[in-house]
């Protein structure tokens, strides 16, 4: 007989840690697309998209059947021992739609985290230098040094210091809430050109390997740069010699309407890291860069078991194909301007909508009490969250103030389970903005 929710969660209580954090008490027993089934057949409409996993669909069938026919000829040999095509295919194709014309090489690894901590590695071997420079709102992972380079204490850093050495860290491009009470554009985007002073104070540009930003932060509430933001940074990083890695592991992937988020700002980084919905659920990251930065690297110094597992590369190829040859891309953008509309007619409608921002589909409502002073309203986005998923849809809060709702529905969902959603959505939104 299946266990129903209850009796799942009492065996999750009983044999999984409570550190390991569950943001649903409803377990799944299938997906297909944008919708996931528990095990008592109830459907969930899905606005979460596994944190930003499942781009292409819970299933896709193009995913589920490449993994089949993988399956059935090899599942793992590591690359290292005996090496087989799909790496190097998926490989190469990341090097060919990355940002710019430079040559480019690719390394693959197993997750966001492991991505992460690899980029610093091969930036701190190239530079011969130790600091690392993140973003306040950040989020870069759980490891070590990821969770060191990652904004938020907690629950991501409380208990597990001490942290990983030369780790430094400056506000980010976050306009709603200027760190240093300034407007967009008569600020002259100075949270860039801040970057130059904080070798002045902090690190010295000649220690210092890298910078890491995401184009678009997750977890941090969906904080996005003006237009110049990036081209600014990139300029600062030529200058002292600092190599500047984009962190594209949620927002990659097709999320903002283009395949890479950095494009909507037409710079090429150093370093880029992918993973999340690059093998449309399946553990897969890469780290791709310009080829003089990533062979530079002695043989055996990079790499793992499980990096590029057969089964993940054959899944990534095909979703590379389901973006580029079936017009998921072209559907990832004409779902941006619908969403775009959308939350702007709510805006309008509903004072607890602060901000809405974000590119393409990758959108988020920053809620707050008063429009005036900005206080932010964590409680009542919590809350929003609860309301949605007792009337079928589950969405995500994030933010550093947790008062922000961040949509990351797969790009596949059909019409109706986005209107169905959506009315879901304002109907709970409704009910919390009575309450400020």
């Amino acid at each position: 007989m299946t266990a129903g929710n209850e009796q799942l969660m009492e065996l999750r209580n009983k044999h999984v840690p409570g550190g390991v954090a569950l943001l649903s008490p409803a377990f799944i027993a299938k997906a297909q697309g944008a919708i996931m089934t528990d095990v008592e057949g109830r459907d969930l409409i899905d606005f979460a998209g596994g944190i930003g996993v499942n781009n292409v669909g819970h299933s896709h069938p193009k995913v589920v059947k490449a993994i089949q026919e993988q399956a059935e000829k090899f599942i793992h040999t590591c690359f290292h021992v005996a090496p087989y095509q799909g790496y190097i295919e998926l490989a190469q194709r990341l090097n060919e739609l990355a940002p710019g014309s430079s040559p480019k090489q690719t390394m693959l690894a197993n997750s966001g985290a492991e991505a992460v901590e690899n980029a610093i590695k091969i930036a701190r071997y190239v530079t011969k230098r130790p600091g690392v420079i993140s973003l306040e709102n950040g989020f870069h992972g759980r490891t070590l040094m990821t969770m060191t380079l990652t904004s938020k204490v907690k629950p991501y850093k409380y208990g597990f210091g001490p942290f990983a050495p030369e780790s430094y860290r400056i506000p980010s491009a976050y306009c709603y809430r200027c760190p240093y009470g300034g407007s967009y554009p008569s600020c002259g985007c100075a949270c860039a050109h801040k970057l130059d002073e904080f070798f002045t104070g902090y690190v010295a540009a000649e220690q210092t390997a890298a910078i890491i930003i995401e184009p678009i932060q997750g977890e941090g509430g969906f904080v996005t740069p003006p237009k110049e933001y990036f081209e600014i940074v990139q300029g600062i990083c030529k200058k002292h010699g600092i190599l500047l890695i984009i962190d594209e592991i949620q927002s990659g992937m097709g999320r903002t309407g283009k395949l890479f988020a950095i494009d909507h700002w037409g710079i090429e980084p150093d370093l880029i890291t992918t993973a999340k919905s690059l093998a449309g659920g399946m553990p897969l990251s890469a780290i791709t860069g310009r080829a003089e930065i990533m062979s530079q690297p002695h043989p055996g110094g990079l790499g793992g078991t499980y990096g590029g597992n057969p089964l993940s590369c054959a899944a990534a190829l095909a979703v590379l194909d389901i973006f580029l040859n079936d017009g998921l891309l072209d559907q990832s953008v004409k779902l941006g301007e619908k969403l775009q509309q959308r939350f702007d007619e709510m805006q309008q409608k509903y004072e607890i909508i602060g901000e809405v921002r974000g590119k393409g589909p990758m959108l988020a409502l920053e809620l707050v009490r008063d429009r005036n002073t900005k206080a932010p309203a964590g409680d009542l986005a919590k809350k929003l969250v609860k309301l949605c998923y007792d009337k079928g849809l589950v969405i995500l809060s994030c933010g550093a103030l947790g008062n922000v709702v961040r949509l990351l529905m797969p790009l596949v969902i059909t019409d109706d389970q986005l209107d169905r959603g959506m009315a879901i959505l304002e109907e709970s939104l409704a009910e919390v903005n009575a309450e400020i």
